[in-house]
């Protein structure tokens, strides 16, 4: 079983979106694949049509590996695709994983390492204590970048971060609401790969399709699947499935 998070510094960046739309393409591929909320926002668990609410004994038991996980997770209209959710306790996780060893989180998925090939963590931005735990229970870091200074700039405060903490998790980060129409964007992505080459190649466009994933609740291969953004997705899963 794979472990992946969608994680970055910066919020609006689109990890939420990603998430669910490379959980979705992974699923269409034959992947079991399980994506847990991790954000008390709950806008994964939104999307993917479930009420916020963490069953079989709430955050505390889920953290402390006491929940009963089969009454925890719930499936999603997407054959192959379930779905562990968030809810307002979750914004607890950082105290409850104050203190504990590492790795805690794939320890908590153990239980169902045998039942899904792939997890996606969706994370909330922020250097916390959860976000220490992801980077240590993870096997890759999948790192939405805006094309803009700010955005490029939390991506290089992200390894110098892991760097000093001597965190030897891989960083692939890949560009989010690129608008090619702009020359910020164009000039921030020239000479990207030379300075990240572990980047992934697949771009996702600014598209109002993406916007519409909160009206439909479903990723966009269930509502757009020809439009460019379904297909720069579909792009990004082969990309990331190869190197898994």
């Amino acid at each position: 079983m794979h472990i992946l998070a969608l994680y970055s510094i910066k919020g609006g960046v689109g990890k939420t979106a990603s998430a669910i739309n490379l959980a979705a393409q992974a699923s269409l591929d034959g992947q079991r694949v399980l994506i847990w909320d991790l954000d008390p926002q709950a806008a994964t668990t939104f999307y993917l049509r479930n009420k916020p609410r963490i069953r079989g004994g709430g955050v505390e038991k889920l953290v402390k590996g006491k929940a009963t996980l089969d009454k925890t997770i719930r499936a999603t209209d997407m054959a192959g695709l379930d779905l562990l959710p968030a809810g307002l306790e979750s914004r607890e996780m950082d105290s409850l994983l104050e203190g504990r060893k590492a790795s805690r989180l794939r320890r908590v998925l153990k239980p169902v390492s045998e039942d899904y090939d792939l997890v996606i963590l969706d994370c909330p931005p922020g250097l916390t204590t959860l976000s220490k735990q992801v980077f240590s229970s993870v096997d890759a870091l999948l790192v939405p970048v805006v094309p803009t200074t700010l955005s490029m700039r939390t991506l290089t405060q992200l390894q110098q971060h892991l760097d000093e903490e001597h965190i030897t998790t891989p960083l692939w980060p890949f560009f989010t609401l690129v608008d090619r129409r702009r020359k910020l964007h164009q000039d921030s992505m020239a000479g990207f790969h030379e300075q990240w080459p572990a980047r992934l190649s697949a771009n996702i466009p600014y598209a109002s399709a993406v916007e519409q994933m909160g009206v439909h609740q479903a990723p966009l291969v269930q509502f757009a699947p020809r439009t460019a953004a379904a297909v720069a997705y579909r792009n990004l899963w082969e990309e990331i499935s190869g190197r898994l």
